[in-house]
């Protein structure tokens, strides 16, 4: 993930090292930090792979700054990860979260609709259930006598019907999705 979010940052423009670190901590949220040890590592492998170049220019005080630039190469693999993410990226909602920032970085819009209605086509699939019942089957959210669990189900449910709404209405499908719909949760 850090490799695309270092490349969708860049494919906007040039960037110093440390304008790139505030915009990755900034997209993933409060209370996050990105390391200097784990940024420019990670910027010296994609430059050796050729996806990125950093040059040298005067800064402040006689300092000189590095100004990090995609190249075409690594535009080329930017859009090889946007347009096809894998399983893991898809199924988890804070890595599509970073996809769908930068899903825009995508030319091919038919390519864009692909990776929205494989991430659809998850979310219309029967939810995951978060606790199990002693004989190993899944507990419903509404079974759960924890009512701080009650309430994790209920907002990850939302958030689930919300997007996939959202995802529906982008692609201009049904408003219906396809799997039978859940029962309300009690409030």
């Amino acid at each position: 993930m850090l490799d695309l979010k270092i490349l969708g940052f860049l494919d906007e423009g040039p960037l110093h090292g440390y304008e790139l670190r505030r915009r990755i901590e900034e997209l993933d949220g409060p209370g996050t930090h990105l390391s200097e040890g784990t940024l420019y590592p990670a910027l010296t492998r994609l430059e050796n792979a050729g996806w990125l170049v950093r040059t040298e220019e005067p800064g402040a005080r006689g300092r000189s700054r590095r100004r990090v630039e995609i190249t075409p190469a690594g535009r080329q693999r930017l859009h090889q990860i946007l347009r096809d993410p894998d399983e893991g990226t898809l199924t988890c909602l804070p890595r599509f979260l970073v996809v769908l920032a930068f899903l825009s970085r995508l030319p091919d819009p038919r390519e864009r609709e692909e990776v929205l209605r494989r991430r659809l086509a998850i979310l219309q699939a029967p939810a995951p259930s978060f606790f199990r019942n002693a004989d190993g089957t899944p507990r419903r959210a509404v079974e759960e006598p924890d009512p701080f669990r009650r309430g994790m189900a209920r907002i990850a449910g939302a958030t689930r019907r919300e997007e996939a709404a959202w995802l529906r209405e982008t692609l201009g499908a049904p408003d219906r999705p396809s799997a039978a719909p859940t029962a309300p949760e009690p409030t």
